[in-house]
């Protein structure tokens, strides 16, 4: 009987060789593909509406940003055909290092939109301030006048002979509180030493980012047909329109006629002496 390692105990251990592994993770194509193009990631990020630090988070393969499968996979997609890539082989891959089955099938627009779109930040409404103080001065107006009737009133009930100068006065109608229309009107009365800008959504849903002159953020979003938002700043506006060809724009009261094309992409910025002359 020999003592030892029998042949079958000194065969070698199986090993996955280097070639059957995937050589560029899922977030590594997406990048390579993205600078292929020469697109930077805020060019992506326009075009995608999927947030910078998301796109930056998939580059660097950390898919925890997404909250889940489901986004992971749809911001995938998403970014994979804004590089030109084809999407399928990206999915494949990182449902295979992810591990799990697809989940039910879930309505992906209303999902994707709540994460693209930041809450808004909404800005002093200055014509409902203008007509409320409109209102308080009719009524106290209206007040002052019912409140002379009465004691007018009084004097003649207490047996007092009235003068001709204490005669009540003809009351008046009290006039109704004027309805403020929306209209350009509203911009023409902004404060001059100012930048108004109103973007007015009139054929379809556009995406809107607008900031001061700092670079603060006024708004960004998704603008739905008929909506409309104004923005102010003391130097300058920066905006970038997602469909600049179903926008309105005004500009300190004047409205901006460029022939815009549907689905074409705008970057503008205006000043308080926009529109210029011409």
């Amino acid at each position: 009987m020999s003592i030892g390692n029998s042949p079958e105990d000194e065969r070698p251990f199986e090993d996955v060789s280097e070639e059957d592994r995937p050589s560029v993770s899922v977030g590594r194509a997406l990048q390579q593909a993205r600078i292929a193009a020469g697109l930077t990631v805020d060019d992506v990020s326009t075009a995608t509406r999927v947030r910078i630090a998301i796109v930056h988070a998939i580059e660097a393969d950390d898919f925890a940003p997404c909250g889940g499968d489901v986004y992971a996979r749809g911001h995938i997609r998403t970014l994979a055909r804004a590089v030109d890539l084809d999407p399928a082989p990206l999915i494949a891959q990182y449902e295979a290092e992810h591990g799990g089955g697809r989940p039910a099938p879930t309505p992906a627009a209303p999902l994707f939109e709540a994460e693209r779109i930041r809450p808004e930040r909404r800005g002093p409404n200055w014509t409902a301030a203008m007509v409320a103080a409109i209102v308080v001065v009719i009524g106290f107006v209206g007040f002052t006048m019912v409140k002379g009737d009465d004691g007018g009133k009084a004097n003649v009930a207490d047996g007092a002979e009235p003068t001709e100068s204490a005669s009540p006065t003809p009351k008046s109608e009290k006039p109704a509180a004027p309805k403020p229309e929306p209209s350009e009107s509203a911009i023409a009365a902004a404060p001059q030493d100012k930048v108004t800008v109103q973007v007015s959504a009139v054929d379809g849903r556009s995406w809107i980012s607008a900031k001061d002159h700092n670079g603060r953020q006024l708004f960004d979003g998704l603008l739905k047909q008929g909506e409309s938002k104004t923005f102010q700043d003391s130097t300058k506006v920066n905006l970038v329109l997602g469909d600049a060809g179903a926008i309105d724009l005004f500009v300190n009261g004047k409205k901006i006629e460029d022939d815009w094309q549907p689905g074409a992409v705008e970057r503008l910025t205006y000043t308080k002496g926009d529109p210029q002359a011409g």
